[in-house]
């Protein structure tokens, strides 16, 4: 079962090129990341700003110790201060089955 988290950040236009920046250098440290599967950023054609970040993760475990990471959190406060909204994160499953307790 693989994790699947998106992100979706409502960017002021004049931040774009240093946001995107800036979720380089976090998937940068994420691939060093056990679990860390996969990921990437999508930028919408029709909104300017709207920014969609997709991660896949081995595992439920794998990414809240990431997300709870200091340096996660160190890049983040970066990001955060450059929207102009907060960002939203959604966790998908690629399984309908449960999660098993401790995954």
């Amino acid at each position: 079962m693989a994790v699947i988290i998106v992100t979706q950040r409502d960017v002021d236009p004049d931040n774009q090129e240093e946001v995107f920046d800036l979720l380089r250098q976090l998937r940068a440290r994420a691939v060093l990341k056990p679990g860390y599967i996969s990921g990437e950023t999508l930028f919408s054609a029709s909104k300017s700003g709207d920014f969609l970040t997709i991660g896949r993760w081995r595992s439920l475990k794998d990414w809240h110790a990431w997300e709870n990471s200091p340096e996660r959190r160190q890049i983040l406060s970066k990001i955060d201060l450059l929207l102009l909204a907060p960002a939203v994160v959604n966790v998908y499953l690629d399984s309908p089955a449960p999660v098993p307790e401790g995954v």
